[in-house]
């Protein structure tokens, strides 16, 4: 079972839940613990520093945390998504986005899957 924490309310948890299990099946992960923060900007500056070494906010920053290879011991904890709504255009898509990173997707160095999948699923 996929359990989604929310925290904040810029978009309706049960739209989030939707977003996140969509994201998750396209790669077969339908168990597990994943939260999605909506953050201020200086929150989202801060964590951006410290991990990306990058003291600006951003849109929406994925933090990994178990693989596949962990779900043997316990609930997996596939990671945190965290979005900052006002440097977001579309909080369905940055949803969608983040946790298609918890995934092991990366746009950045794929040849377009990530983003092209990315506008597949919230196009359903």
């Amino acid at each position: 079972m996929l359990d989604v924490e929310v925290v904040g309310d810029a978009l309706p948890e049960d739209e989030v839940h939707r977003l996140c299990c969509l994201a998750l099946a396209s790669a077969g992960i339908d168990d597990g613990h994943v939260a999605v923060a909506f953050v201020d900007a200086e929150r989202i500056a801060e964590l951006n520093e410290e991990h990306r070494g990058k003291p600006e906010p951003t849109d929406v920053l994925s933090f990994p945390v178990d693989g596949a290879e962990d779900a043997a011991y316990g609930e997996r904890e596939i990671g945190d998504v965290v979005i900052c709504p006002e440097h977001t255009a579309d909080l369905a898509e940055a949803v969608v986005h983040g946790v298609l990173h918890l995934t092991g997707m990366d746009h950045e160095s794929d040849e377009g899957e990530m983003l092209s999948l990315q506008r597949e699923i919230l196009s359903w």
